[in-house]
């Protein structure tokens, strides 16, 4: 499943830059599969052919089963050496490159990025430098460093790294039409170009609400996010070196699961009923409170905990719940729940108090139990796959019909 974008009348698929990367999956079921012919004897007979076919039929027995033995031997290596190079493939000097030029490629991205997210850019410096000049020059760095990223993620097999490379430039085309207002055009191959001219008459203020850091919602935003988590995840999806912090992750993690399911349940906005069993037609309100509150907390301690994690299919389930969250910012705000430049929840308890508890229900069957549904998953990796994120694409999607144990952690 690869990443549709549309830009104007253009369909782009940027997984297909990708293709060179050996993805998790699709690696473990070749090896799986060539196991499997070996294992069953079709390697065994092809090779077993192979060195049987220059061997004279009018040789004895005994140099027969000599030559037999031979064949065998050499044949056995011959298999050893195909399971040895598919447990450990070689990487050609050119991946080499390429994996190191994405990984210094996302650190000066981050920063370039950071300079557009920053205020101080947007100010009049007393050593005489515009704040117009400082986002022209703060504007060709991030492009620069973009295309730099966006070229050396081609040709890498950090797969952890690329998912979110090209879910950066899914964000990317997404905002085409905002970014050419400020003269930045995105192309087929998923480059993008500066016109000069266009971001000069576009004006500082257009720049910084583009790449604002105190909106979770800005194309600013999202690519300081996927920067982040992309910088995070090893080529090889290694555990939290802290099992501490682990397993608080994963306790966050499944108690929001269980709040988030508690407030999308009937159960819990069941009418109260009066000593005589009748019901009063009211709300539990307090009850139901104290399950939002709850949810907040879990919500706050999970990102916490989790985002330092440098595992893929962690990073993935926590950037699904933010955008879901920030999607959702001005629901949630209705009912006294406001989110924070951060990305963290405060509730109000007057305004969700006095909030219609059937419009909560509502609202929290959708989102609620999304939420819990990817809360889930971060606790599964947290705890019983930490070292194993196999189930996402180089496209950043995660891959159900391919992953059983999905059933399981959810």
């Amino acid at each position: 499943m690869g990443i549709s974008i549309n830009v104007g009348n253009t369909s782009q698929n940027y997984s297909y830059l990708f293709q060179s990367a050996s993805g998790g999956s699709l690696g473990n079921l070749n090896f799986i599969s060539d196991y499997a012919s070996i294992k069953n004897g079709s390697y065994g007979k092809l090779m077993k052919a192979y060195y049987g076919s220059g061997q004279s039929s009018s040789v004895s027995a005994t140099s027969t089963a000599s030559g037999e033995s031979s064949s065998k031997s050499r044949t056995s290596n011959v298999l050893d050496r195909i399971l040895q190079e598919k447990r450990n493939p070689k990487v050609s000097k050119d991946t080499q490159e390429a994996n190191a030029k994405l990984t210094s490629g996302l650190s000066d991205l981050k920063t370039s990025t950071s300079a557009l997210r920053n205020d101080s850019t947007y100010t009049d410096t007393p050593n005489g430098k515009s704040a117009a000049d400082k986002v022209v020059s703060a504007v060709k760095a991030y492009v620069s460093d973009y295309n730099n990223v966006v070229s050396a993620a081609k040709g890498s097999t950090l797969t952890n790294k690329t998912a979110y490379v090209a879910n950066m430039m899914s964000s990317t085309a997404a905002n085409a039409d905002k970014l050419a207002e400020i003269g930045i055009t995105v192309n087929s191959n998923g480059t993008i170009d500066l016109d000069e001219g266009t971001l000069k008459k576009a004006g500082v203020d257009k720049v910084q609400e583009l790449f604002s850091a105190k909106d979770v919602t800005s194309y600013g935003s999202s690519v300081a996010s996927r920067l982040q988590f992309a910088g995070a995840a090893s080529g090889t999806d290694s555990t939290s070196s802290s099992t501490e912090t682990s397993s608080a992750a994963a306790s966050s993690a499944a108690s929001l699961k269980a709040d988030g399911k508690a407030l999308a349940s009937d159960s819990l906005y069941e009418k109260v009923k009066d000593k005589d069993g009748n019901e009063t037609g009211k709300y539990d309100i307090d009850k139901i409170f104290a399950t939002a509150k709850s949810f907040v907390s879990n919500y706050n301690s999970m990102f916490d905990t989790a985002e330092s994690s440098s595992n893929s299919g962690v990073l993935a389930n926590l950037s699904y719940i933010r955008e879901k969250t920030a999607s959702n910012a001005d629901a949630l705000k209705q009912f006294g729940i406001n989110v924070n430049a951060k990305g963290r929840m405060t509730i109000d308890e007057n305004t969700f108090k006095n909030s219609d508890m059937s419009k909560v229900q509502r609202f929290f069957q959708g989102y609620g139990s999304s939420v819990a549904t990817n809360a889930s998953l971060v606790d599964y990796y947290m705890t019983t796959q930490a070292n194993a994120a196999n189930g996402y694409t180089s496209d950043g999607a995660y891959n159900v019909q391919g992953n059983a144990r999905y059933a399981s952690a959810v």
